[in-house]
């Protein structure tokens, strides 16, 4: 895949870049590798300094940066500005909590036999970021700024087709303050990443995107006995039930299958609709996504942008074709519009089963499937019935079955009554397919972390004789 900004709107290719060579790489690498070391010694407080200046041009130039992402991918222009408010706000919380999250946590010195123990968490190095083109800035911040917080520096790979959001990653750190290397953008294809990840000044790696990428940097991780953190693909349930507010439901459920036009892991994607409130829901659902508009991503007036590639179309128009080929009904949309742009129609198909693709395959674009299930032990076999395992929701106003649905899904984000969405304070990963590892909050920052035990004693000769060495 060539390096290159193509407007999705248009098919129009902007502007292309030659992948950088290996020589330059392993420049970016010891800069990173020399980086390192200068931030690790640096304070908290100093870190706090240069993130919250980044926090301050990501504010300052929002609404270009957001011209820039919506260029590049076609995300709507209102979503993309959201992204990049959304990117300063984690960058002030990291600055302002970073070293509570990272302190030292006392042990029980008894217990132990020491005068004195307790867990230091301390950076490890450079970090190999490998990140997806659909949240194309907030994707990389959701790791650069609790690494960079941490003492970590960063190498970003990432995808081919949002080079000018990648520098321009580069250069707010850059201008913020961080030390040069701190934070390199490497314009590289796919096939440079195991020799960057086997370079020994590479310290671990962390992944958004398939299911294939992640397999792949895990056997190379594996065999170079490197950390990594993963999150991949999601086919997140939505599952409501006879107590639920339909209206608002069924309002939120459109917004959470269109977001990023219906590009983003933890879409909702199957509508699991208990079989009491299966017709009402369906046509609120049906009519709210048919009423969404599809056009320019630049008009403030569109709900509903292209799709970031041609392939990607073309992709998610097979599997509702699929679908309707073997018995599927189609409530709205489902037809390939003809013209410029890889734009396609918000979707809705019921009467799915298991032989169509749609039943198992993530759909990565504003395709919604809909199940009936007649209980809610039904419901939560088809929730559970993938192999990914990212967000889930569940709309219930029943205390009862709030508890059960927070503790039956199998999934990484459980949201009830709400949409799955991603905040610095909370955890954010997934489980079986989906990947492992969490990122956000201190259990993210500290995935990246040595954590250390230090056990101190009295320091007369013969402390700690006889113990055993495990």
């Amino acid at each position: 895949m060539p390096i290159a900004t193509t407007n999705p709107a248009t098919g129009q290719v902007l502007k292309t870049y030659d992948p950088m060579s290996d020589e330059q790489v392993d420049a970016a690498i010891e800069r990173a590798h020399l980086a390192f070391r200068q931030l690790h010694d640096t304070t908290y407080a100093q870190r706090a300094q240069w993130l919250n200046a980044a926090a301050d041009l990501l504010d300052a130039e929002r609404d270009a940066t957001a011209r820039l992402m919506t260029t590049e991918m076609g995300k709507t222009y209102a979503a993309a500005k959201a992204e990049v408010t959304k990117c300063a706000t984690a960058c002030r919380f990291y600055a302002a909590n970073a070293e509570k999250m990272l302190a030292d946590e006392p042990a029980d010195a008894g217990a132990v036999k020491a005068k004195r123990a307790f867990v230091r968490y301390q950076p490890i190095g450079p970090v190999l970021a490998v990140m997806p083109w659909n949240f194309p800035l907030w994707q990389v911040m959701r790791f650069a700024a609790p690494a960079l917080m941490a003492g970590n520096t960063g190498l970003l790979k990432h995808a081919s087709n949002v080079p000018q959001t990648a520098l321009y990653l580069e250069d707010v750190f850059r201008r913020a303050g961080f030390p040069e290397g701190a934070f390199s953008t490497l314009l590289v294809g796919s096939d440079a990443v195991e020799r960057i990840l086997g370079d020994p000044r590479v310290r671990a790696a962390t992944l958004t995107g398939s299911e294939a990428a992640g397999r792949s940097i895990a056997q190379v991780a594996g065999r170079e006995l490197k950390k990594t953190v993963l999150e991949l693909g999601g086919s997140d349930p939505f599952v409501v039930m006879p107590s639920a507010d339909l209206d608002k439901a069924a309002e939120v459920a459109t917004t959470a299958r269109c977001q990023n036009n219906g590009q983003s892991c933890i879409a909702a994607k199957r509508f699991i609709v208990h079989t009491d409130v299966f017709d009402a829901f369906a046509e609120k659902f049906a009519a709210r996504m048919s009423a969404l508009r599809v056009g320019d991503p630049m008009d403030e007036q569109t709900d509903v942008g292209p799709l970031a590639s041609e392939r990607g179309r073309d992709e998610i128009h097979d599997q509702v074709q699929d679908a309707v080929d073997n018995g599927a009904t189609v409530l709205c949309g489902g037809e390939k519009p003809d013209g410029d742009g890889w734009f396609y129609p918000p979707t809705v198909v019921t009467d799915l089963k298991p032989a169509m693709r749609m039943w198992s395959e993530e759909v990565f674009g504003p395709v919604a499937g809909l199940y009936r299930a007649s209980s809610y032990s039904e419901a939560i076999e088809i929730a559970n019935g993938t192999t990914f395992g990212l967000g889930s929701n569940a709309w219930t106003t029943d205390p009862a079955e709030q508890e059960r649905f927070a503790t039956d899904l199998d999934a990484g984000n459980v949201f009830i009554n709400g949409m799955t969405t991603s905040y610095p304070e909370l955890p954010f990963g997934g489980v079986k397919n989906s990947g492992y590892g969490r990122e956000l909050s201190a259990v993210g920052m500290r995935e990246f972390c040595n954590t250390k035990t230090v056990w101190i004693g009295e320091g007369e000769a013969g402390a700690g004789a006889g113990a055993h060495s495990e």
